[in-house]
């Protein structure tokens, strides 16, 4: 039996990187939000203060966690799980209109974010799940129930118009992928990014000497020759695939000749010709060859042409009006820096500012000046590259890498199945906070608005992270229990 205090057990390294990040926070918060000539840190109208009170509840928290017993939260995970979807359904029914979004309940002196907390009942509850004996991801039936208890939070909260903590949910399959969910999924989600993009960005340009566009045009391509690639990789002795690229090869040549030396033609529509020829000959060699891998390349042809038409849909019809421009300016469509834009442009001439040592501890011009709208929320990360420069903002990311490498070491040390899965769950999603903020601040990705663990103003975020990550340390801590 393990006898040690679970404080004894505790890996420090994490707890220190996280204590680091805590104070550089709450210095960003302090540049990002003092009025000129005021430096009244720790009163509590002030944001600072308020965000001095949310990290010493943050440590009292993550010190009450170390001392449960962690044996019980395999058993309490579906408590958790579905208590926290009870909450998340009634939270458009009672929150308050904040700024479009119905996701903050207001307990008086503070409103809290269910959202934020619900990350970590979903990360235990998959857990649980993928914990039990003969589990494997490689089963769809199992999958099937894996993806179930991630997108019902996910719908949740996008009834909340939350899209962005929806998306975070998606950082969950990188945790499947590590437990062996087949690749081809991870695939098919890589590649349906691609045609978003690529379709998207150059839906409206046209193929010279044809009346097809390139986007259209460009992802049927990639289509058709993704799908060739997987009929080499999953039936790599059949000659099917050489017969399709002869096929599609023949009639692109001659869709191109007819284009550019007789009529201009949409060649787009030689392409869905190909889609269709394709699909039926593979759904015909399954039948025959009674081999389902046929069949499923089928589906995978059918289901991204379906995708590459539906995606415009989506973005024209579906999609707020905000939302939608916010893609169009990360795709290069809109070149508007008053509107949607104007975040991301001050955002970078924040940054850019700051050269390699910065200006200087609330010596940042476009912070003082409150140029940069939530700059102490979603836009943090822009006050740290204009007061601490390059070298700062390299510090930050690396403090951040650190933590992400020592949770999958963490992650990979663990006993039990429960404590790995739940272990990557945390790194994944703090993985996909990090890349996507920061991104999105530098104009990489779209404007989604998702906190900055450990920096972003609010007890929310805070607690949810503090809560998600002391969790791990505590049953790391008991790992080597019998």
């Amino acid at each position: 039996m393990q006898n040690r205090s679970p404080l004894l057990s505790v890996d420090w390294v994490v707890v220190a990187i996280y204590l680091i990040l805590l104070v550089c926070g709450w210095f960003s918060i302090c540049g990002a939000t003092h009025e000129l000539g005021d430096t009244n840190f720790f009163d509590w109208t002030t944001r600072t203060g308020k965000q001095l009170v949310w990290i010493g509840l943050a440590l009292m928290l993550a010190f009450v966690l170390l001392l449960l017993d962690d044996r019980y939260l395999d058993t309490l995970s579906g408590l958790f799980y579905w208590l926290m979807v009870a909450v998340l359904f009634i939270t458009p029914f009672i929150a308050k209109d904040i700024k479009g979004s119905r996701s903050w309940i207001s307990l008086g002196i503070c409103n809290i974010q269910p959202a934020e907390f619900a990350k970590c009942a979903t990360a235990l509850a998959v857990a649980k799940l993928i914990n039990q004996y003969g589990f494997t991801l490689s089963e769809m039936r199992n999958f099937a129930k894996a993806a179930g208890l991630i997108l019902l939070p996910m719908v949740l909260i996008v009834l909340q118009k939350e899209t962005g903590s929806a998306l975070v949910y998606l950082a969950f399959f990188l945790m499947f992928y590590r437990e062996g969910m087949p690749g081809c999924i991870l695939f098919c989600a890589v590649a349906a990014v691609a045609y978003f993009v690529v379709g998207i960005r150059f839906g409206e340009v046209l193929l010279p000497g044809t009346q097809a566009t390139v986007g259209e045009f460009s992802v049927l391509l990639m289509i058709w020759l993704f799908t060739l690639g997987m009929l080499r990789i999953y039936c790599p002795r059949s000659r099917h695939a050489l017969h399709l690229l002869a096929v599609g090869a023949g009639v692109l040549t001659a869709s191109l000749l007819l284009s550019l030396c007789i009529v201009p033609v949409d060649i787009s529509w030689a392409l869905i010709g190909l889609m269709v020829y394709m699909v039926g000959y593979l759904a015909w060699q399954s039948l025959s060859e009674r081999l389902n891998s046929y069949l499923l390349i089928a589906v995978f042809a059918l289901g991204s042409t379906a995708f590459l038409y539906a995606s415009d849909y989506v973005l024209n019809d579906v999609l707020e009006p905000h939302q939608r421009t916010r893609i169009q300016v990360l795709l290069g469509m809109n070149d508007d820096k008053r509107d949607a834009g104007y975040n991301v442009n001050q955002s970078k001439i924040a940054i850019g500012s700051g050269g390699l040592e910065g200006k200087g501890f609330m010596n940042g011009t476009q912070t003082k000046l409150k140029y940069v709208p939530e700059q102490d929320t979603d836009f943090i990360f822009c006050t740290v590259g204009e007061e601490q420069g390059f070298v700062g903002s390299a510090a930050v990311l690396l403090l951040f890498l650190s933590l992400i490498l020592r949770l999958i070491f963490l992650a990979e040390r663990q006993t039990s199945v429960f404590g790995r899965v739940y272990g990557y769950s945390i790194m994944s999603i703090l993985l996909f906070h990090v890349f996507i903020n920061v991104g999105m601040v530098m104009g990489l990705t779209p404007v989604i608005g998702i906190p900055l663990p450990f920096f972003s103003y609010g007890g929310s975020s805070l607690w949810g992270f503090t809560l998600t990550l002391f969790i791990f340390l505590r049953i790391d801590a008991g790992r080597k229990r019998n």
